[in-house]
């Protein structure tokens, strides 16, 4: 079996190529307001985007409450963060239709960039269109080319881009876009030119355009060019290399088996990460990459000595390091920090130490810790148990892995967008067809039917045990063709067999 890479789960955190890592800026979100003379407090735990937080900001004017301009942005601010898109746009909204407040330039932006990403290009264009000349200001104007960067739509942008230089409108952030177009297009190679082209038109490039210019050096694995381009970087008086570039050159000298210059940028990312956790992630990754331990482990101590709290991102980060390194004894011991850590006990914390038994034939160990957290009252998440059925079926060991698979499905409501890998399901499915009656496979099935909708497979294992059993399976077969799934040469052998 292929294992399950834990680098899945860090990708998310340390994606070094991605043009959303290249424009991070290297400060916190805002805290989160919570106290009950702000309405954020009623709104943030309705988490589900298809629950309306309108009525809530109603019964909040209608008790008499105050809201200011301030506080409502603040809470867009913070809902956008949390990528609650359409929540975040009901509020924006529900300010324009109250009238209490001007809708400001930047206000304006910000609802624009929310209907795309909730209602779609087409709303965009409609909204944009819909607004007078004097609305379309030059932050509108952006937020627009934005979407349209977005959306990797390549004629528009450019199109858009020249609207807005032949306006005066365009900026550094408007030049950072277009280059990130050709990065998330993969059109690398003209991502210079539009370095040079701002010079040219006397715009001051920052941090974030020589971040994505000396990325598509290194993704071409053209080095000299990444090297001098940082080289210059580093002679800009008004400039602050930040961490996040010296981790980018990193990241591409490892690749490249310069480890010489590798580590030259990972003490200089050090020098800059001070008291920011994130910055140590990422040179802990970037260890774990070399394979040296013993500095990670001392990062991870510097983190702790310098960071107010370690997240369960942080924790993620180094257990998938340890993991990767094949250190279980050490990650057993980081995950032990972390249950005394109080922080939210989050299962992708342990799933990847579960991942790590897994995939070195340790399943037993895995099964057993689950169900050690099981025992401690906590409720898995049904990845966590799909993890150790996989685990077992990569081991034969299939009476296991269906019992496992069921334990999984018996807690989808934890991961509602959980579904079951379906080489794993398979092959469960194969084995119950000729181990187990009827009526044990027609449950499973059924409880499959939850998390997954009827497929090839699952028929598959109803005909076989039904004729190994020696039931008929014309309803079975009228299901499939209502659920258009064709009989294929294997099906038809197995009805064949029924006549011999």
């Amino acid at each position: 079996m292929a294992s399950t890479p834990f680098s899945t789960i860090l990708r998310k955190s340390h994606n070094f190529t991605t043009a959303t890592f290249l424009l991070t800026r290297t400060y916190c979100s805002s805290t989160t307001v919570t106290n009950q003379k702000n309405p954020f407090s009623r709104i943030s735990p309705l988490g589900d985007p298809s629950i309306s937080i309108v009525p809530v900001l109603d019964n909040w004017l209608r008790e008499g409450n105050a809201v200011n301009d301030q506080q409502l942005q603040r809470i867009i601010k913070i809902l956008r963060n949390k990528k609650r898109f359409n929540h975040a746009l009901q509020v924006s909204e529900w300010m324009s239709s109250k009238g209490l407040f001007p809708i400001s330039p930047s206000a304006r932006a910000v609802q624009l960039d929310l209907v795309g990403r909730v209602r779609g290009l087409d709303n965009v264009e409609s909204y944009f269109q819909s607004l007078s000349d004097r609305d379309k200001t030059e932050k509108l104007h952006g937020a627009l080319l934005n979407c349209y960067v977005r959306e990797r739509l390549v004629d528009k942008s450019l199109s858009q881009m020249q609207k807005m230089k032949d306006m005066g409108f365009v900026s550094v952030l408007s030049y950072n876009n277009i280059m990130c177009l050709y990065t998330q297009t993969q059109q690398l190679e003209k991502v210079p030119s539009v370095l040079a082209m701002m010079r040219e038109d006397g715009v001051s490039p920052d941090i974030f355009s020589y971040r994505i210019c000396i990325n598509s050096y290194g993704a071409r694995s053209d080095l000299v060019n990444m090297e001098k381009l940082l080289e210059e970087v580093e002679r800009e008086s008004h400039i602050d290399t930040d961490f996040i570039t010296y981790s980018v050159v990193a990241n591409f000298y490892i690749k490249a088996g310069m480890k010489e210059k590798a580590l030259i940028c990972l003490r200089k990312c050090e020098d800059k990460a001070k008291h920011n956790a994130i910055a140590y992630n990422h040179l802990i990754a970037h260890y774990a990459n070399l394979g040296n331990k013993n500095v990670m482990m001392r990062l991870w101590k510097l983190q702790k000595d310098n960071c107010k709290k370690q997240f369960n991102r942080e924790y993620i980060t180094m257990l998938g390091c340890l993991v990767k390194l094949g250190d279980l004894d050490q990650a057993e011991k980081i995950l032990d920090e972390w249950e005394l850590s109080g922080n939210t006990y989050d299962f992708r914390v342990p799933n990847i130490v579960l991942i790590g038994y897994s995939n070195r034939g340790l399943i037993e160990k895995a099964e057993t810790m689950l169900r050690s957290m099981v025992e401690k009252g906590k409720t898995p998440t049904p990845n966590s148990w799909a993890i150790i059925a996989s685990g077992y079926v990569a081991k034969k060991n299939m009476e296991k892995a269906i019992q496992c698979m069921k334990e999984a499905v018996g807690v989808k409501a934890e991961n509602k967008n959980w579904r079951p890998k379906a080489n794993v399901i398979s092959s469960i499915l194969s084995w119950a067809a000729s181990n187990r009656d009827i009526e044990e496979v027609e449950d499973f099935v059924s409880s499959l039917k939850t998390v997954i909708s009827m497929n090839r497979d699952m028929y598959l294992s109803l005909i076989k045990v039904y004729v190994r059993c020696g039931k008929e399976v014309n309803e079975i077969l009228e299901s499939m063709k209502a659920d258009n799934v064709e009989l294929d040469e294997e099906i038809e052998e197995i009805l064949n067999s029924r006549s011999q």
